[in-house]
């Protein structure tokens, strides 16, 4: 097994956490979306390398990110400010409790995007639970459909069941609903550059090869992957 950077302390990029050797930050171009995004981060999960909800913050273009902090019981969690919800758009809060996200026409897929602001939490299931407490009366509280959860390829924490996704995954799973499918597939390429370089930079790179095998950076990404070789 390959050496681990992350466990012997080398110095970390100060935007994605990963030692330099393994940044990926300016990989791709930012993903542009009409959407409003913003994650509420749990104070435990945002400096993590393996966060996607850090990878959205830094990858898609215009997100906004937030972070939730509980001080003790006496003290009430802060995290995401009333103000913060967009007046002209409809707060669509993402957790597997909530409905299924509203139907609309693929045609209007850029007018729909254009009124929602999507709230991702992320942390752990128990913390996003926690967090979903403090923010859902400030929205609509929406759940991917089964058609729209994909396989999940986070393959750096194991998932506690079938269908739980990571944050950047549950937003690619939003971006396709709302028809926009280019957004999405961006995002993915983020995503997956993210995993590999993290299993390596762990040391796993059996691992990392097995997941590269099955990955779209294969055929649009491979300059990305050239570049992240060459270091």
């Amino acid at each position: 097994m390959g050496r681990s950077v992350v466990l012997a302390g080398a110095a970390r990029c100060p935007r994605c956490s990963q030692p330099p050797r393994w940044c990926v930050c300016d990989a791709f171009p930012p993903v542009q979306t009409r959407l409003a995004v913003h994650v509420l981060i749990h104070g435990q999960e945002q400096r993590k390398p393996s966060s996607t909800g850090t990878l959205i913050a830094r990858a898609v273009s215009g997100a906004a990110c937030h972070v939730y902090r509980k001080v003790s019981r006496l003290v009430p969690a802060s995290g995401l400010r009333a103000d913060a919800v967009e007046p002209d758009r409809e707060l669509w809060i993402l957790h597997p409790g909530g409905e299924p996200l509203p139907a609309g026409p693929p045609a209007a897929a850029d007018s729909r995007s254009a009124g929602i602001q999507i709230l991702l939490l992320d942390g752990t299931w128990r913390q996003a639970g926690e967090m979903l407490r403090t923010v859902e009366s400030l929205g609509r509280c929406v759940r991917l459909t089964d058609a729209e959860a994909t396989t999940g390829r986070y393959w750096l924490r194991d998932q506690p069941a079938a269908g739980h996704l990571s944050t950047a995954e549950a937003l690619m799973g939003v971006l396709q609903a709302v028809g926009e499918t280019a957004a999405a597939r961006q995002l993915r390429l983020h995503f997956e550059l993210h995993v590999y370089a993290t299993l390596l930079a762990r040391g796993k790179r059996e691992m990392a090869e097995r997941y590269l095998g099955h990955s779209p950076l294969l055929t649009e990404g491979r300059d990305a992957l050239d570049r992240l070789h060459a270091r």
